[in-house]
């Protein structure tokens, strides 16, 4: 079972690398007309794919709130308080890092100007139900509502549910992955962003992608001592998460795959997982906001010919983490949603705004990656915030779960 578990997580990183290499050789060697089809492709499968995220995210968190019982308050809060303070706590390390390191980078004082991707020839246009923060919403309210009026009947309807959801996630979302992430570094090579930004701000981007390294050490490191488990049974299971991260550059899209994967650690409960990994991918997002924070001193140092005031820094990053856990969980979520921040707290103008979209574009699959993986970090500190002591992975009665999550 272990073998085949790992067979499985490497066949999915393989198609995942595939995925990467092919789309990138498309973007380098197409013409218009074959970017046409290539949008189109990439726009009808991201139109699929987020119209289900909010049934997945109602599919999983509801019945996992109601298997916890008397712990799905304190731990909604608890997962709530530890995702701000991660992103506020990381945002303020990369702030000291970037006090010390900045003022050393050669940084570049202009732009390149990058190919217009074609319009997609077909647009299928899915609208979701609903916004993924409404989805949040409705699934908590919902599941704390069955809590409270014992009903039964509607809990076992949510417990199919969850079964349904599991099979369009495993069945028909994860194999679209590789599909969509070859579109989208199609897309990325056709621009010009791989072959031209990317050199150019390398040294940026390196510093930023290894503060997500130490910050996913922290958190895994306090995970460890809170729950007494050993966080690398957690985070070794993260590869296919973290790439699909990589290639999406979303939170949403990768969610059916950080599910399978979390799922699949022996110290992790299948109610933290179901419950807190949908719940991470909308609220927890230090990495982007960890790089978004260094991004706008490099831009302000560049741009205005100075960093901001302490003062200015520490109010941004206050108001951003609460700005963060509404934001969504889509390419660029996390910057769109700090743009009122950028604009009205650093005094950025429009050319600052476009520099920092910029910026954020070149690593928007490392901050996605990081925020991903640091969702194993926070359900294992939960885990060991309600279920030390008891049994966790997958039960007896949760086998059949955890082998479909385990054949993806």
């Amino acid at each position: 079972m272990k073998n085949d578990q790992t067979k499985n997580e490497w066949g999915l990183i393989t198609k995942l690398f595939m995925g990467i290499a092919v789309g990138t050789a498309i973007g380098l060697l197409a013409n218009e007309q074959v970017m046409t089809v290539v949008s189109s492709v990439k726009y009808t499968l991201g139109q699929f794919i987020f119209f289900m995220m909010p049934l997945v995210i109602i599919g999983f968190i509801t019945p996992a709130i109601t298997r916890l019982r008397q712990n799905a308050n304190k731990m909604l809060g608890a997962g709530i308080t530890i995702a701000y303070l991660s992103a506020v706590v990381a945002a303020t390390m990369a702030y000291f890092a970037g006090l010390l390191i900045i003022p050393h980078l050669s940084v570049p004082t202009s732009m390149e100007v990058l190919r217009q991707l074609p319009e997609a020839v077909f647009k299928l246009d899915i609208p979701p139900l609903m916004s993924v923060m409404s989805a949040l919403v409705t699934a908590i309210v919902m599941g704390i509502a069955v809590l409270s009026s014992k009903a039964t009947a509607f809990e076992k309807l949510l417990n199919e549910m969850e079964g349904i959801m599991l099979t369009v996630v495993t069945k028909m979302i994860i194999p679209m992955l590789p599909l969509l992430i070859a579109a989208t570094f199609a897309g990325l090579a056709w621009q010009g962003t791989l072959t031209e930004q990317l050199p150019v701000f390398l040294k940026v981007v390196v510093v930023a992608i290894l503060g997500h390294i130490v910050w996913l050490g922290v958190l895994y490191a306090i995970g460890g001592a809170i729950s007494g488990k050993n966080p690398i049974e957690v985070i070794k299971h993260y590869g296919p998460a973290y790439m699909t991260a990589v290639g999406t550059m979303s939170s949403a899209a990768t969610l059916p795959v950080a599910l399978a994967s979390a799922r699949k650690s022996k110290v992790l409960s299948r109610e933290t997982v179901d419950f807190f990994i949908p719940l991470g991918g909308t609220i927890h997002l230090a990495g982007s906001v960890l790089t978004e924070t260094f991004f706008v001193m490099v831009i302000s140092l560049m741009l205005y010919g100075t960093l901001p005031s302490f003062g200015t820094m520490i109010t941004f990053i206050l108001l951003f983490g609460i700005f963060a856990i509404g934001a969504p969980g889509v390419p660029g979520g996390t910057v769109m949603a700090s743009m009122g921040l950028v604009v009205g707290v650093l005094g950025f103008d429009p050319a600052g705004v476009a520099l920092l979209l910029a910026f954020f574009a070149l690593q928007d699959s490392f901050g996605t990656a990081a925020n991903i993986t640091g969702d194993g970090a926070i359900a294992l500190m939960l885990e060991g915030l309600f279920n030390k002591g008891e049994e966790s992975a997958a039960l007896p009665s949760d086998l059949k779960s955890a082998q479909m999550a385990a054949s993806v």
